[in-house]
């Protein structure tokens, strides 16, 4: 994954960085867990989750997915440093998380606060290598909507293609599937923990 504020976005790729190191520390710490455990727990080399937590590298999104669901929390609670007020976030604008290994982008739009357990996301992908997304926190169910393109979204074994304007809802805590079919195909993507 390759972090980017894109125009009009606040802060910068080496801020949101800090961000992440600094919840990675905080979440760990809450959970009394070791570096070690941690890392473990979430299928990552110690050194690695080191680095991460000292502000160095880049992570993917696979990477903090996997801390997240090794720390049972929401992988916003990873990315998002809390923003009070009225927010906004015009289309091209806020900070987008890229897939390694798929042309997948997805952009934070409203991590859940203290007492919801949900996140969305704007997500826009090209055909090619499909998003292929580990099992998340059990109990976690996500919920798109197509908003142009078409797509096949869901679990694995039986995914939905989308047109414009379609819906599909899944449990998240099974391995699923996102694949563009057109160019340019762009989604809301709803996800609820419990």
């Amino acid at each position: 994954m390759t972090l980017s504020s894109e125009p009009g976005g606040r802060t910068s790729a080496p801020a949101l960085i800090s961000v992440i190191a600094a919840a990675i520390r905080r979440e760990r710490d809450r959970a009394g867990l070791s570096l070690t455990e941690l890392a473990r727990r979430a299928g990552l080399a110690k050194s690695t989750l080191s680095q991460l937590e000292s502000g160095v590298g880049n992570p993917s999104v696979e990477t903090l997915w996997a801390i997240g669901v090794a720390l049972g929390i929401p992988f916003s609670r990873l990315v998002d440093a809390p923003r009070p007020g009225v927010r906004v976030i015009r289309a091209g604008e806020g900070f987008v998380m890229y897939s390694e290994r798929a042309n997948y982008a997805a952009t934070l739009l409203a991590a859940c606060p203290p007492a919801a357990r949900r996140d969305l996301y704007r997500v826009r992908a090209q055909p090619g290598e499909p998003r292929l997304s580990d099992p998340h926190t059990p109990g976690t169910t996500e919920h798109v909507v197509l908003g142009a393109g078409r797509a096949t979204v869901g679990p694995v074994g039986q995914p939905a293609e989308l047109g414009p304007g379609d819906y599909v809802s899944y449990p998240g805590d099974e391995p699923h599937i996102f694949s563009a079919l057109e160019p340019d195909t762009t989604a809301v993507m709803l996800i609820e923990y419990v």
